[in-house]
This record gives C-alpha cells, structure tokens and sequence, in this order.
C-alpha cells in the first residue's frame, strides 16, 4: 500500500510538472507565475463572469473558496453581489482556520478578495463558529472532465473540504467547481486516492463542463494519509485528534 501510494504521489508530480512547464511555455500565465502553485492564469476574469451565470452560482448565499491569485476574481464577484466568503488560512497555521468575510462590510471589494486584504476586512474564525457553506470552488493545476483534479501538492484543498464535512458544514450535495485555463483541462486518467476532492464542475474562460464525476466525496478526515508531521502542524487538527 506504502509503495502504490509513492507511485501515485510521484506521478501525480509529474503532472504538475508538465502542466506548469506548459503554461509557462505557452505564455498564459500571469502573475506570480505557475510553478509550485495553483497557476495565475490569463482569463480568469472571464471565467469568473462565466461562473457566475451558473445556477449553483446564483442559489448560493455562502461559498468557500481557496486564498489563491487565480480565483481573486470570484471571491470579489461573490462579496459584490452580497454572498459570504470564507477562505482558509495558509497552511491552516491557526485554530481559527479560516477567514470570513461579510459583504455588508466590505468597502473595498477588490482589496478585500486579496489574501493580504481579506486578512484586514475579515475575521479569523473556528470552524464551529461558521455557516453552512452552499458552494466550494478549489483552485486546480490539472483538471479532467471526469472531475479528477490536482492541487498543487500540499493536500489543503482536500484537508479543507475534510474539516468542513467533519463540522457538518457541507455534505455531498454540495457542489465543488474550479476555475482553469483551457489548457488546464486534459483528456487523461489523473490518479487519485480517497482523500481526493473531485470536482462537479469545470468553468473555463471559454465553457462550462459538468463532470457528473463518479469519485465520492470523502466523507470526514481520513487519518490513515495524515502524517504525523501534518496532525502536529495543523491545530484543528491536532484537536481533533485527541477530541
């Protein structure tokens, strides 16, 4: 299990790899670039305005999105048309773990959907303390229109939507996008293990796909993929460990 699990991570890196190595290459990235993380990518604002048109979109009053450069433009979308934003703190280094923001308080909506600026206008919360959540959107490096997808590699996304389901803030119902490049989107197998979010929908600068994935979501924290090194390094999780 050890040895099938390290081919899974080696070759799950390779993808990234490439992945990053192409968008580089193909000159669709902006700033801060692509390697090591989820790819600022050029179009974003138009995917962004295509997501928004969605139904899961216009239905939800409280989404979840990660802290990355790409999606910027949606968390600003969502607090401009008055829906609550929460975003994880980098690396869940806090108990508080995420960050809330209220858009009846937000007076600087561009700002505030920075990572430095959601930091000054919103307030580090516990999980216990936030409201159900009535949309994710995780950042992507590779995607598929099966609704298998890759982070950039620290298992955040997956950890993030694990505390979530443990605090009974989403179920399986709720709908998990991502917003990519088109050239994010492949037509190959990614590997993936249970921890591993999938994704319900793709939204590109140019198209939406609904993956109608078949992975299941996983339900709660899987303590069998964390590391010692991750439970003593992440505070929810920590106490959620001896609780």
């Amino acid at each position: 299990m050890d040895d099938d699990l390290q081919k899974v991570k080696q070759l799950k890196r390779q993808l990234r790899e490439r992945m990053w190595q192409l968008m580089e290459k193909e000159g669709v990235t902006l700033f801060p670039g692509a390697y090591g993380r989820i790819p600022n990518f050029v179009g974003r604002d138009a995917a962004a305005k295509r997501l928004a048109q969605l139904p899961i979109w216009r239905n939800a009053r409280v989404i979840k999105c990660n802290p990355d450069a790409p999606q910027q433009p949606v968390r600003e979308l969502a607090l401009r048309e008055g829906k609550i934003v929460y975003m994880a703190v980098p690396r869940l280094r806090e108990l508080k773990c995420f960050v809330e923001l209220l858009p009846d308080r937000m007076t600087e909506p561009h700002r505030a959907a920075t990572i430095k600026g959601a930091f000054i206008y919103g307030r580090k919360v516990h999980p216990k303390d936030m409201q159900a959540i009535d949309l994710m959107v995780a950042g992507s490096v590779v995607v598929n229109p099966r609704g298998e997808r890759l982070g950039k590699g620290g298992g955040f996304s997956d950890l993030e939507y694990a505390i979530l389901r443990t605090f009974n803030l989403i179920d399986e119902m709720t709908p998990i996008v991502t917003t990519v490049h088109e050239l994010q989107v492949v037509d190959f197998d990614i590997p993936v293990t249970p921890h591993d979010i999938p994704v319900d929908y793709i939204v590109t600068p140019k198209r939406v796909i609904k993956t109608d994935t078949k992975h299941k979501k996983p339900t709660g924290i899987l303590w069998s993929y964390l590391t010692q090194d991750k439970i003593a390094t992440v505070p929810i999780i920590q106490t959620l460990s001896v609780g």
